[in-house]
């Protein structure tokens, strides 16, 4: 029989009520008792709701605290020592200080899951002693069972995926590390066994990527390992996000189902599979529903795709799942009522993928006239949606043809820009700024909100924001900070606040997914042409240079992280949606420089997650991603400077492209990875301006003026000081006021020294 399964639901609930709960333990609003007891009430309503909409194979432990990578390093007590942890069950003030940083510790690095906009806590394995702390999947199994009678299928992080995530040790202990962690892997799976687990879904997404002969060596061990201790136990060996390497090896293990992503590994897992078939004795995960993306599915060609997929292995060996967990989705487009019925009848969140999975499962064990009914019409909203205005501006799809056979470059290179924009600026050795927003206080959130109500009429409002713009002027020129910024109080997020403005955006009302922690984002829907209708920062950005002496950066966001950062399209490329968003950014860039503003950084943090995991689509990508960057900033005057930020990323593999943006200055996220970048340097050279961040905005600890220096002289080891800025590492938007002002003072100390060290007068 065939079996409709899920690989992981939202944990954020339709009113982010996890989030809310999140928020309100760490300030001390809520007593961890009453914190547990409403994690599990929202925990149980998801497994109920898969269970009423009729999903077989129901996902237990896909539900998280706040980072299922955390959750498997705390469950081994991998947990660093700075954080004193002696031992037994990880407690809530540990586990939240590995994520969030305490007073005394500094938090875990943090960077992005694969290629989506979801960031894990890396694992720190220098020095630790692992041990099995609790079975947290034995826990989540019998809470299924107990308080819903569902029959839940465990969800693990597999071995190999973990210790490639991992970091603190050297490729040559990796079998070593394995030694340690295999036994702890045996004794969940056993205890699993031992309470009558039917499935256990293991997830191996590393599997997608480049896979070594010595990885595939460790992989044939683990599983080997699972096999022989755990014969009865059935294990789904899990991918997702693109199709697998070395495909007849790993069908070859010894495990009783193999997940594939059917929908971002199409093209490469079907050929592998018409190619060297598929075992007779294992289930295939079929992985046909779009875990990622938004859009409503054609179910006719998913269909039509099972059809073909059950000729190869047939029907009792197939379960019909989504591509991925559904983590990266919304929760259900049910309480949209904003949004054009034209757009909402093509949008499927997570509770309507559940609806498509379960569907298609029926269709395959009966065409009946109402089932097929059904999927023909699913075909409908989206022709619909196709011939809309929306999706045919010729004047747009002119201008980016033109685009894409251009090369954009600045009118003179770096070297010459620099000695103008010197000149110009008379900036100090080592000049001083930050990335852009400052706190964002509840008196903000509320004006904002009073305004969307009509509470507060525009003058009222605009008159706020420039309140706040004057405060946050005073404070930048009190602690003295050499390039101010205007602080972003108009904006909600620095994607939706450009999409609201672009046409061709559309958004939603509840359609948030976690980002990081308890960060929650409410992505933009690109469903037609991107254009330009009229400025967008100008106002803002003018008033606050009006404000001061020193120069104000214009702040935007780039091309490729809007892109990134939004539910995107599917009826064209990519690339061809950048080229429509640079070209609209390049008539705001255009509009800031004739209002005066001769410094605008364009924010491209979201650059990297977008490589694809393949590396032979790699090159490709990047070269248009730096293209589109290059279309929005090329056309502004050599005296204007041209900033742009990157964070969460590794980017050893990338300098090249990075320079080859042509930003006069790029301020990049290190503060919980600084060696790493530093590295990096060490083995390339980096020729414009650049800025490390020197302390971490994600935690609410206020960093030394030592911490900081430290930074800063690692950098200057590697980096041209005369090239060198010194910023936070990220946007100051979740920070409060006094920690804030606080950090900002040390660094400015921290800059101060390091002037004195090095050049005591300006450049």
């Amino acid at each position: 029989m065939v079996r409709s399964s899920v690989l992981g639901y939202p944990r954020i609930g339709a009113d982010r009520e996890w989030k809310k709960a999140l928020e309100a333990f760490w300030s001390g609003k809520l007593e961890e008792k009453e914190f547990q007891a409403r994690l599990q009430e929202i925990r149980l309503d998801h497994l109920r709701k898969q269970q009423e909409k009729g999903i077989d194979l129901i996902p237990v432990n896909d539900f998280s605290y706040y980072d299922h990578i955390l959750d498997t390093a705390v469950m081994f007590g991998i947990v660093p020592k700075r954080f004193a942890y002696d031992g037994g069950a990880v407690p809530l003030s540990v586990y939240y200080g590995i994520a969030r940083g305490t007073k005394d510790a500094a938090a875990s690095e943090m960077t992005k899951w694969f290629n989506t906009n979801y960031h894990y806590i890396v694992p720190e394995l220098d020095g630790a002693s692992p041990t099995l702390t609790e079975n947290k999947p034995l826990l989540a199994y019998r809470e299924a069972k107990e308080k819903l009678g569902i029959e839940g299928k465990p969800v693990l992080v597999g071995p190999l995926t973990f210790l490639k995530l991992s970091k603190g040790y050297d490729k040559s202990e990796t079998n070593a590390w394995l030694d340690r962690l295999l036994p702890l892997y045996v004794q969940v799976l056993q205890e699993l066994a031992n309470e009558g687990v039917q499935w256990v879904q293991i997830d191996e997404p590393i599997l997608v990527t480049k896979t070594s002969d010595a990885d595939l060596q460790l992989l044939n061990r683990i599983y080997e390992t699972f096999a022989a201790a755990v014969p009865g136990l059935n294990i789904m060996l899990q991918t997702y996000f693109e199709s697998v390497e070395n495909y007849s090896d790993i069908v070859a293990l010894p495990v009783q189902g193999i997940g594939l992503d059917f929908v971002h590994g199409a093209t490469g897992n079907i050929q592998s599979i018409q190619a060297s078939g598929f075992p007779a004795d294992k289930i295939l995960g079929a992985g046909v529903i779009d875990g990622r993306g938004i859009w409503k599915a054609s179910l006719p060609g998913k269909l039509k795709l099972l059809d073909e997929l059950a000729e190869l292995v047939t029907p009792e060996r197939l379960f019909v799942q989504s591509s991925c967990s559904l983590l990266h989705v919304p929760v259900t487009t049910a309480r949209e009522t904003k949004l054009t019925s034209e757009l909402k009848n093509a949008l499927a969140f997570a509770d309507e993928k559940l609806d498509e999975i379960v569907l298609l499962t029926k269709a395959l064990s009966s065409r009946s006239t109402e089932i097929i009914a059904e999927i023909e019409n699913s075909d409908l909203t989206i022709q619909a949606l196709q011939q809309s205005e929306e999706r045919n501006r010729v004047a747009v799809q002119e201008a980016v043809a033109s685009l894409r056979v251009q090369q954009p470059e600045r009118s003179r290179p770096f070297a010459e820009r620099h000695i103008a924009q010197q000149e110009k600026w008379k900036l100090p050795l080592f000049p001083t700024t930050t990335i852009g927003s400052f706190p964002q206080s509840a008196e903000v959130r509320k004006a904002r909100q009073l305004w969307r109500k009509g509470e507060l009429n525009n003058e009222q409002y605009a008159a706020f924001i420039r309140d706040q713009i004057d405060i946050w002027i005073k404070i930048q020129e009190e602690i003295e900070i050499d390039v101010l910024v205007h602080g972003e109080f108009e904006r909600t997020d620095m994607v939706e606040f450009f999409g609201e403005k672009l046409a061709g955006f559309a958004f939603t009302q509840f359609g948030w997914v976690q980002s990081y922690g308890s960060r929650c984002v409410k992505p933009p829907i690109i469903f037609g042409d991107v254009a330009f209708t009229g400025e967008m920062t100008v106002e803002e950005t003018k008033y606050a240079q009006s404000q001061t002496q020193r120069p104000v950066k214009g702040m935007l966001t780039g091309p490729i992280t809007i892109m990134n950062w939004s539910f995107v399209r599917e009826d064209i490329p990519r690339e061809h949606i950048a080229y429509q968003l640079a070209y609209a950014l390049r008539q705001e860039v255009e509009a800031l420089e004739q209002a005066g503003i001769g410094m605008i950084q364009v924010d491209e943090p979201a650059v990297r997650e977008g490589l694809p995991l393949k590396e032979n689509e790699q090159a490709d990508y990047l070269a248009w991603a730096v293209k589109a960057f290059r279309i929005s900033t090329c056309t502004v005057q050599d005296t204007t400077q041209i900033h742009t930020h990157m964070c969460y990323c590794e980017f050893h593999d990338m300098i090249d492209s990075i320079e080859a943006m042509d930003a006069d200055v790029i301020s990049i996220e290190t503060s919980r990875s600084h060696g790493e970048l530093i590295h990096s340097f060490e083995l390339n050279t980096y020729k414009l301006g650049i800025g490390l961040g020197v302390y971490d905005i994600h935690s609410p600890r206020v960093p030394s003026v030592d911490e900081m220096t430290s930074m800063i002289e690692r950098a200057l080891r590697v980096l041209d000081p005369k090239l060198f800025w010194i910023n936070p590492d990220c946007g100051l938007k979740t920070r409060g006021l006094e920690e804030t002002v606080a950090s900002l003072r040390n660094m400015v100390d921290a800059t101060k020294i390091a002037r004195a060290k090095h050049v005591p007068t300006t450049v």
